[in-house]
Parts: C-alpha cells; sequence; structure tokens
C-alpha cells in the first residue's frame, strides 16, 4: 500500500517517550511513534513487547507514567477511552465487543441510539444511517436485519469499522483485524483499511503477520522488550528486515548506516 504521504506537517498523532510500568516490570520504555493523515502504521513485535499496552495507553486504557500525547501539534490528557472518543480516536479491538443479538444499526449506535420526538428509538433511522455508511465502506453489505452472530467475520468487522467511521474517528486503533478470518474475508478487512486510508484517516494497525504489514501499511513500527527497534517506512525495509528486528531487536537500516 506504501505511497508518498505528506509528513512534512503536524501528525494527526504523536505519542513522544511513552513509558509504562506494571509491578517494577518495564512494559513500555521511552516509545515514541506517531501517524499522519491518510496514513497506516504497522506495529509488530512478538508477545509481550509493548505494542498492545503502548496503544491501550493512546486508547485510554493505561494512563503513561511519563511521556506525552499530541493531537494535531496540542498536547492532549487522555486518561479514559471517552477522553480517546472525545479526540476523535477510535479502537476496534480483535474482540470486536459487538452485541451478537442485536442487528447491524443496533450495534453502531449501541448507547448513542437515534430518539425519536417522543423519546422512542428511531430504529428505520438507524436503519437509513447505517445503509448509508455502510454503502461507502462496504457496498456488498446486504444482511441488515439479522443478529450480528449471524454474521461472517469480515462483516462483523464491517460493522465494528463502520461504527468508529459514522461517529467521526480521525485515528484509528485496529489490533489484529484479520485474525482468525480466512483470505476473502481477509480481504475485505483490507479493502476496509484502504478505504479508510483514501478518507484521510490515520491508523494504527497491530499484527503479527508481516506479509500483511508489508501489503496494508505505509510505515511499520517495531517493538521488543517495551522498546521501539525502529520505524521505517515498507519500501525502505524487506519482510527479513523487519523478521529481523522483531526476531534479534536491531535495525538491520541502522546497523548499515
Amino acid at each position: 500500500m506504501a505511497e508518498d504521504i505528506d509528513r512534512s506537517g503536524t501528525p494527526l498523532v504523536e505519542m513522544r517517550d511513552i513509558s509504562i510500568a506494571f509491578g517494577g516490570v518495564q512494559a513500555v520504555d521511552r516509545v515514541s511513534i506517531d501517524v499522519f493523515p491518510g496514513e497506516v502504521v504497522g506495529l509488530l513485535g512478538h508477545n509481550g513487547a509493548g505494542k498492545s499496552t503502548l496503544i491501550k495507553i493512546l486508547a485510554g486504557a493505561y494512563k503513561a507514567d511519563s511521556g506525552e500525547i499530541l493531537i494535531n501539534g496540542q498536547k492532549v490528557d487522555i486518561r479514559s477511552p471517552a477522553d480517546a472518543r472525545t479526540h476523535h480516536i477510535e479502537t476496534i479491538y480483535q474482540t470486536l465487543a459487538l452485541a451478537d443479538n442485536l442487528d447491524a444499526s443496533a450495534n453502531l449506535f449501541l448507547g448513542r441510539e437515534i430518539v425519536g420526538a417522543f423519546g422512542l428509538v428511531d430504529d428505520s433511522a438507524m436503519e437509513a444511517e447505517t445503509r448509508k455508511i455502510m454503502a461507502r465502506l462496504n457496498p456488498n453489505f446486504r444482511k441488515f436485519s439479522v443478529p450480528v452472530s449471524a454474521l461472517s467475520g469480515g462483516q462483523r468487522q464491517s460493522v465494528a469499522i463502520a461504527r468508529a467511521v459514522y461517529f467521526n474517528a480521525k485515528i484509528v486503533i485496529m489490533d489484529e483485524p484479520t485474525a482468525a478470518l480466512g483470505v476473502h474475508e481477509t480481504e475485505m478487512v483490507a479493502d476496509l483499511i484502504k478505504e479508510l486510508k483514501s478518507q484521510g484517516l490515520g491508523i494504527f494497525l497491530i499484527s503479527h503477520d508481516t506479509r500483511e504489514m508489508m501489503d496494508l501499511c505505509d510505515r511499520v513500527s517495531v517493538m521488543k522488550n517495551g522498546a521501539l527497534v525502529g520505524t521505517e517506512r515498507v519500501e525502505d525495509v524487506t519482510e527479513d528486515d523487519i523478521l529481523s528486528m522483531i526476531i534479534l531487536g536491531k535495525n538491520p537500516k541502522r546497523e548499515a548506516a
């Protein structure tokens, strides 16, 4: 997916020198990453590398011990997921957090339902809005009236992504979005990511799949033992380079410099 991204301006989000420890164990150690409009930045590393902890700080699930977060160049204080949403940051976890017994529109508006003049939930208005956003993101989506438990993995991802975009996300965090999906479903999610990118959103993508990262990301950031090994543009590295960063904790591009 790599293409020229204008990085001369201000990043959508910038995390500077972020650190956090749990019970004396340094989970994240002075890590800095950023993402620009229309850019996909991949976060890679073994389990326990610190990538999910780092991104949960941005999502408001954890509060960093030190460091700062800037949104559009302005320092912000994110202490909860509600704070993150205030700054147009939406997180799509692998578990998706969908209500299986409800349909797509009820899930999209869960907790933020459209209410009519008499204080009743306006189901038809919510379905109409869901059809609009789905037409933009996944035109092949047709199952509006069935519980999401009856949807495929890719379709469920469509609902979760639509919910983030509808409520004006500017920064989207995606945690292993294609885990346990088949080839066709993975392609569907890849198309959704490309659509978000084309609309100027900034995306942090967490994955173990180096091939997927090379295909979908503009830059990749690799972490090991809580530290940042390096951030590189995908066109400047090979898959072997990335694997070396993950396994050895060394950046071949920097070693050669």
